[in-house]
């Protein structure tokens, strides 16, 4: 199943980036979701068959729609496995062969810390950002990078179990101890019911968090004030922080944003599989509601580059959390969109920084 929803995206995505069919640019090899030595592992596997394919009908019915090209300052992104790697070259394969990509002089590397691309270990799961105009030269690479965003469900002094969602199910997260005062200094209330948002390696059963993502919000997640009506006339930008999900539930490379005021007549899968009545869910800001589908031009306010991609579902850990992105400048408001890895990384993000400032516009 996975194999022929990766054909249907993957291809499709590669000819509008100007890319060969076949290859394994913006997903594939093992992706956030394999099942290698550092693979993640999630505690309720609780994802299915029905998100993977209204992510698709939403990737594929915005290709079939799009009229203009991909941008030519849009990076390309490569996932999978290290079979080789030297300061001038790396090599990534699956059983379906093996790619082999020029690294620029400063290239670098990141794998719980900055490091020289060199340095890597074969085996390890590499997400390869390749250069816009040399497809073939990578000048980024992240090594077994992972996400765990939520609520705090449980925890001792070994580790911590967080909720992502109805929908995504629960991630274990342990702090080795030359992480944990950084993170306690953003996040102090390491305690069920509050929220966590932190960025590490992926290990074979948990994510070893060391990089906090901002402040820690002062409210517990059952405190949230609760949705109302964001009706209204669609204003014609909406400013804040983008951030990037890992992506072990959804098609790997797939390119798409979550969005977190899913209009309720449209009907949003993490509320429906959690028993929220239609626009009741908890959010701390109000949003102008939009539909599974829409056309979003998510522009990097950090880079300056722009890419229209689809909403392809709620955000219900996003729109609990009231931090702003100081990546590069303070973001207006908070969280309002939440990308897959390909497209956080395609819009010139970097993964560790978890975030940058976003402006959305609707279908331009």
């Amino acid at each position: 199943m996975r194999r022929l929803l990766k054909a249907a995206i993957f291809e499709p995505q590669q000819v509008a980036m100007g890319l060969a069919p076949g290859g394994k640019t913006a997903g594939g090899g093992g992706g956030a979701g394999g099942g290698g030595a550092d693979g993640p592992s999630r505690t309720n596997g609780v994802a299915g068959n029905g998100r993977r394919a209204v992510i698709l009908q939403s990737s594929l019915a915005l290709q079939a729609s799009a009229a203009t090209p991909a941008p030519a300052n849009l990076y390309r992104t490569v996932t999978g496995r290290i079979i080789d790697v030297s300061p001038q070259v790396i090599a990534i394969g699956d059983g379906g062969g093996e790619r082999r990509f020029a690294l620029t002089a400063s290239a670098t590397a990141w794998r719980g810390a900055p490091l020289d691309p060199a340095s890597l270990r074969t085996g390890d799961e590499a997400i390869i950002r390749l250069l816009p105009s040399h497809p073939g030269v990578a000048d980024r690479i992240w090594a077994n990078i992972g996400r765990v965003t939520g609520r705090i469900t449980d925890c001792d002094s070994a580790s911590i179990l967080v909720d992502e969602g109805a929908t995504r199910g629960q991630r274990r997260v342990v702090i080795p101890r030359n992480a944990s005062g950084r993170i306690q200094v953003r996040f102090p209330n390491l305690r069920p019911g509050y929220l966590i948002d932190v960025i590490g390696i992926r290990r074979r059963d948990y994510l070893e968090g060391l990089i906090p993502v901002n402040p820690q919000p002062p409210y517990r997640s059952d405190r949230v004030v609760a949705d109302r009506a964001g009706g209204g006339r669609l204003s014609d930008a909406i400013a804040g922080s983008a951030i990037w999900h890992d992506s072990a539930d959804e098609p790997y490379g797939v390119l798409g944003v979550s969005y977190p005021a899913i209009d309720p007549a449209a009907g949003c899968a993490e509320d429906s599989a959690a028993d929220i009545v239609p626009g009741q869910a908890p959010t701390f800001r109000q949003l102008p509601y939009l539909a599974v589908g829409t056309a979003l031009n998510v522009r990097n306010e950090c880079t300056g580059i722009a890419w229209m991609l689809p909403v392809t579902g709620c955000a219900p850990m996003a729109r609990l959390f009231n931090d702003r992105c100081v990546a590069c400048a303070n973001s207006p408001r908070g969280r309002i969109a939440d990308l897959t890895v390909a497209s956080f990384v395609a819009l010139g993000g970097c993964l560790e920084d978890g975030c940058f400032s976003a402006t959305l516009t609707i279908g331009r």
